[in-house]
């Protein structure tokens, strides 16, 4: 084939493979889009949703949803009145109260209510079968019952309990969906506004990372249904969280290598072509460390835990797809007017300037180990503050800004507190009921204790403790109760909560090693070493503990929260461990390529962080801001993984990476490829000798 019919051969391909790809992107979106609008669906945050998947109180809330009428809505209606009730204000409770149940279908009908020593607060629990298992009917009636419940003159009313507080988190969690995705794309965007410097380019990555997004809600829906995945919001919102916040990283990387390319090859599609060659491996490579480390999460008992691996992963690998597929067709399609004003032209030069991490690479180069030891003096310093993080956070204190049930819940606490508020439900074989009842009464710390439904072999047993909800006497109570009780279970809310942070711990234990483990073997395959993996793999975990520090000198003494969400530290371990080695492979991986090339190691570490640090740089930022937006949502677990992670990528960014790692590396030299082909100094070649005489003319 002559050199005319190869050009028009490739000018074909180079027309026909983007439009190609985005004519398949067309099809894949009108395929899963009927199935993304119905994610939300089923999105569910019921009890059963977070809670550990064998605990005594996981058997309880499933046994009680198949108890006659189902699961059933609990609630408390609290009249308060500072210089105590008055005979008018016990009127209009009963009346109310009376009202409530001819509209709805209580449990034992309209309850008596049970007064204060004190005399100011009255309360009645009310407990109700008509929602069942129905997220939607269980807030209506709610609703139903704070629009009844309504004080005046100085009486106030508050509706509590464990139904109310569950409608209060569903409405923090319904708010997720909208707010958290207007403003991540909101943050996104002017990020990369700033990081591009162009009225175009910015808006090419976004769409994307927005198609992916919606990508990840039909096969998010289609896992669902195919295996039964749990989607909270919680692990919903991450999702999109990582389909921006990673798609954005990888855009980042392709971006910056495709415009190199451009400067040294004439047509688009050649230099995307070489581009995905030259950082399509660090891509990969990646986000492989991210799937897998959020995969290790099915190995957690917890069922929030166990739901978001999947939904985390679903989002990442969407994002991939979508940077290495449909980013570059259109990109391609474009041509270079998308850099405009900053048109990279063929056979130029960039502006050669002194750049940031050109100077950071310098001093660490001069003085690598003094950095070195002063940037380990200083995140082990940041990780003593994690002594200071409090302790677990309890069901009032999980939110930002109190909702009502939280303040009935503490209206109770200091108008009772010779009694428990907040039933501990016992379930035990049917045949066996009048014997557990005795038995429960006789526990220490029971105040009293009443059969309720009975059922498919079951019989309900609702406990109410002499100490305040989820305080250390409850907690003991309970933890009797489960050593006497064998064969029954014991569950409730504070039940709950003592599971959460037992499996928690449970499951730190397990999946943390898993996430190592793993991210080791991916970073040995790709560097082809064991000491850059190790390398990578001890900075990011001092990272992590760097962050847990700055987090609890800032959650307690600073934002005011009462309690750490228990499963903080795995959840930010797995993500920033997983996220964090992201940026070591790039930097690690444009290394080795220079190192290949016949760089020296000193020579190969700087030169990376010089090509790489400001890439590096834009996506930290990039994620470090996705996060972030979880800071602004109304649930104390969010606003707390959400600052962990994104102080985690800011230090890793701009303190390991560019200044830990590349001195670690010109300290070791080829020691930080042993025992790969790298590790070994270049065998020298012979001298030439001297220049060959001609031989006179007529010598033999």
């Amino acid at each position: 084939m002559g050199a005319g019919q190869t050009t028009t051969a490739r000018t074909g391909r180079g027309r026909a493979v983007p439009w190609a790809v985005l004519g398949l992107w067309i099809a894949v979106l009108a395929l899963v889009g009927p199935f993304a609008a119905k994610l939300a669906d089923v999105q569910h945050d019921r009890v059963t949703d977070y809670l550990p998947a064998s605990a005594d109180s996981t058997q309880v809330a499933e046994i009680q949803e198949k108890l006659p009428g189902g699961e059933t809505t609990e609630m408390v209606l609290v009249y308060h009145r500072d210089g105590g009730l008055s005979a008018a204000d016990r009127e209009t409770a009963a009346g109310q109260v009376a009202e409530i149940a001819g509209q709805h279908e209580l449990i034992g009908g309209a309850p008596k209510g049970i007064p204060s020593k004190d005399g100011t607060t009255l309360m009645y629990p009310v407990a109700s079968n008509e929602p069942g298992t129905n997220e939607k009917l269980r807030d209506e009636l709610v609703n139903d019952v704070r629009e009844v419940a309504e004080g005046e003159g100085g009486l106030s009313v508050e509706v509590g309990g464990t139904g109310a507080l569950a409608t209060d988190a569903a409405e923090v969690y319904n708010s997720l969906g909208g707010p958290l995705l207007y403003t991540t794309v909101a943050v996104v965007a002017i990020l990369l506004i700033l990081i591009y410097r162009s009225p175009v380019l910015w808006l090419v990555p976004l769409v994307v990372a927005g198609i992916a997004d919606f990508m990840s809600m039909g096969v998010a829906y289609g896992l669902n249904q195919a295996f039964g995945t749990t989607v909270s919001g919680q692990s919903s919102g991450v999702m999109t969280i990582l389909v921006f916040g990673a798609g954005t990283d990888y855009a980042l990387l392709l971006v910056s290598r495709y415009r190199e390319e451009l400067r040294r090859i004439e047509r688009p599609y050649d230099a995307m072509v070489a581009a995905l060659r030259g950082c399509g491996p660090a891509v990969l490579a990646s986000s492989g460390t991210v799937a897998v480390g959020l995969l290790c999460l099915l190995a957690a008992d917890l069922n929030s835990s166990r739901g978001m691996g999947p939904l985390g992963t679903v989002g990442v690998l969407c994002a991939l797809i979508a940077m290495l597929t449909l980013l570059p067709a259109i990109l391609v399609l474009v041509g270079r007017r998308v850099f405009w004003p900053l048109v990279p032209a063929f056979g130029s030069e960039p502006k050669q300037r002194r750049s940031l991490f050109s100077a950071m690479g310098s001093s660490a180069g001069r003085r690598p180990l003094t950095v070195l030891a002063g940037g380990a003096v200083l995140l082990g310093a940041l990780a003593l503050g994690s002594l200071n993080l409090p302790g677990p956070v309890k069901q009032e204190d999980s939110f930002v800004d109190k909702p009502e049930a939280v303040a009935a819940m503490e209206t109770l606490g200091k108008s009772y507190p010779e009694r428990g508020s907040q039933p501990i439900d016992v379930v035990t074989p049917q045949g066996r009921a009048d014997e557990t009842l005795a038995a429960v009464r006789g526990t220490p710390g029971v105040g009293s204790a009443e059969k309720g439904r009975t059922g498919d072999g079951w019989t309900e047993i609702s406990v109410f403790a002499k100490s305040a909800p989820q305080s250390a006497g409850e907690t003991a109570t309970i933890k009797s109760l489960r050593d006497e009780l064998k064969g029954s279970y014991v569950g409730g809310a504070s039940a709950q909560q003592i599971d959460l942070e037992d499996t928690n711990a449970r499951d730190t234990k397990v999946v943390v090693p898993l996430v190592l483990i793993s991210v080791m073997l991916i970073l040995i395959g790709l560097l082809r070493s064991l000491v850059a993996p190790l390398l990578l793999v001890v900075a990011v975990v001092a990272v992590w503990g760097a962050s847990l520090g700055i987090g609890g000198l800032v959650f307690g003494p600073l934002l005011g929260f009462e309690g750490t969400d228990p499963g903080l530290g795995l959840l930010s371990f797995v993500f920033l461990v997983a996220l964090g080695v992201d940026y070591g492979i790039f930097l690690m991986h444009r290394m080795r390529e220079e190192s290949l090339a016949g760089a020296e190691p000193a020579a190969a570490a700087l030169t990376a962080l010089r090509t790489t640090g400001g890439v590096i740089a834009s996506a930290g930022l990039v994620l470090a801001a996705t996060f972030a937006v979880l800071t602004n949502m109304g649930l104390v677990q969010l606003v707390q993984l959400g600052f962990v992670i994104a102080v985690g990528v800011l230090l890793d960014t701009f303190l390991v990476r560019t200044y830990l790692v590349t001195s670690a590396s010109v300290a070791l030299g080829r020691k930080v490829w042993w025992p790969g082909v790298l590790s070994r100094e270049p065998e020298p070649t012979e001298p030439a000798g001297p220049p060959r005489q001609a031989a006179p003319v007529g010598a033999p």
